[in-house]
Parts: structure tokens; C-alpha cells; sequence
């Protein structure tokens, strides 16, 4: 019985190994700061829409989701139309939210432009960096979203998922990271 307790134990353990090698680590980690300045495409961003502004300046200290994804997919939609609502219903915190997408595709920038009309986004910003990203964020290229939760430039959550990985219940993880920074 002794055996069989220990035998168990060792292979829930090398699972869990396992699971953990899985995850993608990508973006400053929990307790470090923002890296700091970098200038994407803004897309709807106001008197700088159609220009590269820097959105870490433009939140500052301010509670902050930044998102980078590599494709405008269902999920990565429904992650922003809820970062909207969550971004208006904070504004007495001065809450920003913004979406960088890591790509150099010709249509992105038409194609999130009718993403905005077509859905009605007015809080959420949405950019265009380099498929790399931001240089100083370490973004991984095998993480097709990584989501930054930061107030005062410290990040108090990251989420990163591969390709297909993020599911609805991961975006309502976002959404309750936000309530913490938020308070």
C-alpha cells in the first residue's frame, strides 16, 4: 500500500512537471515592472488615432490590461468587447485597456478598424506593434495572447496562452483581475 501511495505521489508530481513545462511564459512577470516606452499604431485612439503613440506614457500610473495578441480571432474579440465595458464601468478609477497585436499583416489595420465600428469599441484602445512586440516586453512567439494586469507599472497578473489555448473563462480571469487593481 505504501508503494502504491508513493508510486501515485511520483506521478502526479512528474505530471504536474509536465503541465508546467506546457505553460507559456511570456511578458514581465508578476511583482516586475512595465518595461517602459514603446510607440504602436493606434487605431482608435482619439486625436492619435492613424498614429504611433506610446500607450505606456499615455496610462501612467493608472490601472492598466494590456493585451498582445497575434490574430484578431472569436476569442480575442470577446476579450476586448469585454475590456471595453470593463474600461467604461471604471472610468472614476482611470482604468486603460488596450490591445497590441504583434503583426505585420497588410489588412490588420483595415480589418480592426471595421472591428471597432462593427462592435462599438470606444474604450479599449487597439494597436499595431512588430510580430515581435515590444523589444523590453519579451513577448514569446509561441504565446498567441499574452495579458498584462499592472497598476502604478507593476504587474499584478500575467495570463499567456498558446494558439487556441484562451477560452471564455480565461477572459472572466481577466476581468476579476481587474476588480483587485481597480479598488
Amino acid at each position: 500500500m505504501k508503494k502504491h501511495l508513493i508510486a501515485t505521489g511520483l506521478l502526479l508530481a512528474a505530471a504536474a512537471v509536465t503541465f508546467a513545462a506546457d505553460a507559456v511564459k511570456s511578458g514581465p512577470q508578476v511583482g516586475q515592472k512595465v518595461p517602459g516606452v514603446f510607440e504602436p499604431l493606434n487605431i482608435n485612439n482619439g486625436e492619435n488615432s492613424g498614429k504611433k503613440n506610446c500607450l505606456y506614457c499615455q496610462f501612467g500610473q493608472a490601472p492598466v490590461v494590456m493585451v498582445f495578441a497575434r490574430e484578431v480571432n472569436p476569442t480575442v474579440t470577446k476579450l476586448i468587447k469585454e475590456l471595453d465595458a470593463t474600461t467604461a464601468k471604471n472610468k472614476s478609477a482611470d482604468m486603460g485597456s488596450c490591445v497590441i497585436f504583434c503583426s505585420d499583416a497588410k489588412e490588420l489595420e483595415k480589418h480592426l478598424k471595421t472591428l471597432v465600428e462593427k462592435e462599438k469599441v470606444q474604450n479599449c484602445i487597439l494597436a499595431i506593434d512588430n510580430p515581435a512586440g515590444p523589444e523590453d516586453y519579451n513577448i514569446a512567439k509561441d504565446a498567441d495572447v499574452t495579458v498584462l494586469v499592472y497598476k502604478e507599472r507593476k504587474v499584478t497578473a500575467n495570463l499567456a496562452f498558446k494558439k487556441g489555448e484562451m477560452k471564455d473563462k480565461d477572459i472572466q480571469t481577466v476581468i476579476a483581475e481587474v476588480a483587485k487593481i481597480t479598488k
